[in-house]
């Protein structure tokens, strides 16, 4: 191998053409066998493997996190919660259809919205309302 080092840099240095040169340096770096070394795949696909446990990690537990959480609050609704739609509606719950999936608003004293539950945001803070 040593031999070879020193014909390509004796190569390079009396002349020859570039592409003579790669191909005396390619063929020094080549096994005695003429077969490539094997490559574990394990070891060829880990940067794949690491940006999809990445991308879990960073986008999708996080997503399925604020989902879980949205639909216990919206499980946890009950009659007289100062809630905020997602269109900035504040009012409080006066009622829920039988089937559950609409609730009636109490926004003053003679109107009563009816909206979607999925299209309430959250409760209501207290410390947000300046107007109470």
């Amino acid at each position: 191998m040593q031999a070879n080092a020193v014909n390509v840099f004796m190569g390079i240095m009396s002349g020859f053409d570039p592409s003579e040169c790669l191909l005396m340096l390619a063929q020094a770096a080549a096994p005695a066998g003429g077969k490539p070394p094997e490559v574990n795949p394990l070891v060829q696909f880990m940067p794949f493997i690491l940006m999809g446990l990445m991308g879990y990690f960073m986008l999708l537990r996080p997503q399925q996190k604020e989902a879980r959480r949205r639909q216990e609050l919206l499980a946890n609704l009950k009659k007289n919660d100062k809630v905020v739609t997602v269109g900035g509606m504040i009012g409080t719950i006066a009622d829920f259809s039988n089937d559950g999936t609409r609730v009636t608003l109490k926004v003053d004293e003679t109107t009563r919205i009816r909206f979607l539950r999925s299209s309430i945001q959250g409760p209501l803070d207290d410390k947000s309302d300046s107007d109470s």
